[in-house]
């Protein structure tokens, strides 16, 4: 088993690294807070005319969200073992798996909503015949 203790700069860099995990996260928290409050006021003015521009914005903002949620304790994980702090490499990954487990749903679901699938194509037009021999346009 290697004994080799931590590299000095290890401990206060992982510490920094979490702080601005968890203030980035804190900080698109907000964002999407802030853009319910945008949707609730365009809702209740009676106009309605960005609720398009507001959910695009809020998924950009969960794909966002659930990217920070992730890849930040894999980053911290990633420093703590290159600084030998054995534990918290540990436990990042786990934390990143956990946090991974609930928001690939949520990216899926916003990624969903801002590339929808392609509209069907629309029925035919002309009258076409039928089984039985039967040519009339449907509906008339």
């Amino acid at each position: 088993m290697d004994r080799r203790s931590a590299a000095p700069w290890a401990p206060a860099v992982v510490a920094l690294l979490t702080v601005a995990w968890l203030i980035g996260g804190l900080v698109l928290l907000g964002w999407m807070f802030a853009l319910g409050l945008e949707g609730w006021a365009d809702q209740h003015s009676n106009q309605g005319v960005g609720a398009d521009a507001l959910a695009r914005k809020a998924n950009v903002v969960l794909l966002l969200l659930a990217a920070e949620v992730v890849v930040g304790p894999v980053v911290i994980a990633v420093v703590a073992r290159s600084g030998l702090l054995r534990r918290t490499a540990a436990v990042y990954p786990v934390i990143a798996l956990g946090l991974g487990a609930l928001a690939v749903p949520v990216a899926a679901g916003a990624y969903r909503d801002l590339a929808p699938p392609p509209p069907a194509p629309p029925p035919p037009t002309r009258c076409q015949e039928h089984s039985g021999g039967d040519n009339r346009c449907p509906g008339g």
